[in-house]
């Protein structure tokens, strides 16, 4: 028996995976239907990806959305074109399904239309992502999380203000995991080469993506793989095609960018106070050019933290989907 499922998954849940395995227990074959369409802030490669992380078994497919959600002969049509057959059932849990099945002369199976198993539905979670964040599958959790990422040159309070921040905000903070390998690599008389900045920056997106999972919504990263690229180019002098496309895949709400108006200190690993500033305009020059939300915070520490608390509150106002996404 070949069945399909329909629908935005705008973003996906458990209601929505839950119709998709009833499906597949009840079907030799389930194909899962994404509708695309350029109004939608999260896009339908997004939505597919997800959804076929969690169903491996399914076949899930992008289909172009009619806009025209009521006209169940219009999109029984669009639908059976698209397809190439007519499948056995329609499996779905709104009111849409019947008639539209009816329309491509199938069956429909209703599933939890009162929503009984699984009481929820993508518009109260797009209208309040971190009320709803209990129903979202880890691999949604992991793009969707809001990112604060705090930046800068060596020197200047970056782990302290992201610290800080996150215990402020009662939120996760993810490590700078390139501090850790430097105070490795420090001991062993370590020369740095590329594979050491492809590792940092895969492995800091690592966990932050474990971070993001396991939060409630919202991280705070003490540096990124984008950071990674200038601190590649600061040391090796370039930065490789392979750090830049693990850069590519970074995901941020809003960069802070800690000035270098406070005292430098040396800790035994840092280059010196006039470097310091070169890299500063460089992570500024970067992250202008990125076109990502930023803000530059100075001062001492409590003035930087007041900074920040005051932008990332006005940013986390909307509980919304953020336009990013």
């Amino acid at each position: 028996m070949r069945s399909i499922v329909i629908g935005k998954f705008y973003p996906p849940h458990s209601g929505h995976h839950y119709l998709i395995e009833y499906a597949l227990e009840r079907s030799d074959q389930v194909t899962v239907l994404v509708c695309d369409s350029p109004a939608y802030k999260i896009p339908a490669n997004d939505r597919r990806r997800w959804l076929q992380t969690v169903h491996p078994k399914a076949d899930v497919q992008i289909i172009p959305d009619l806009d025209d959600d009521t006209n169940s002969k219009r999109w029984a049509a669009h639908t059976l074109e698209f397809l190439g057959y007519t499948p056995d059932v329609v499996f779905s849990s709104e009111s849409y399904g019947p008639p539209y099945a009816a329309a491509m002369n199938t069956n429909h199976r209703m599933v939890d239309q009162r929503r009984i198993h699984v009481p929820i539905n993508a518009t109260r979670v797009r209208a309040n992502v971190a009320a709803e964040w209990q129903y979202l599958h880890p691999a949604v959790r992991s793009d969707l999380a809001k990112r604060i990422v705090v930046v800068g040159a060596e020197s200047t309070g970056t782990t302290t203000l992201a610290r800080g921040l996150a215990a402020q905000l009662k939120v996760p903070w993810v490590p700078e995991y390139g501090r850790l390998y430097t105070e490795a690599v420090a001991s062993a008389d370590h020369a740095w080469c590329d594979q050491d900045f492809t590792h940092i920056a895969m492995m800091q997106q690592q966990i932050e993506r474990r971070a993001a999972q396991i939060s409630r919504g919202v991280i705070v990263c003490d540096t990124n793989a984008t950071a990674t690229e200038l601190w590649q180019k600061h040391y090796v002098g370039a930065t490789t095609t392979e750090v830049s496309m693990i850069a590519s895949q970074d995901i941020v709400d809003l960069y802070i960018i800690t000035a270098d108006d406070i005292p430098f200190v040396q800790d035994g690993t840092r280059a010196d106070e006039q470097r310091r500033s070169i890299m500063h305009q460089d992570f500024l020059a970067h992250i202008a050019a990125s076109e990502v939300p930023y803000i530059i915070v100075s001062g001492t520490h409590s003035m930087r933290l007041a900074q920040a608390t005051a932008k990332v509150v006005q940013l986390l106002g909307n509980p919304g989907l953020l336009a990013r996404t």
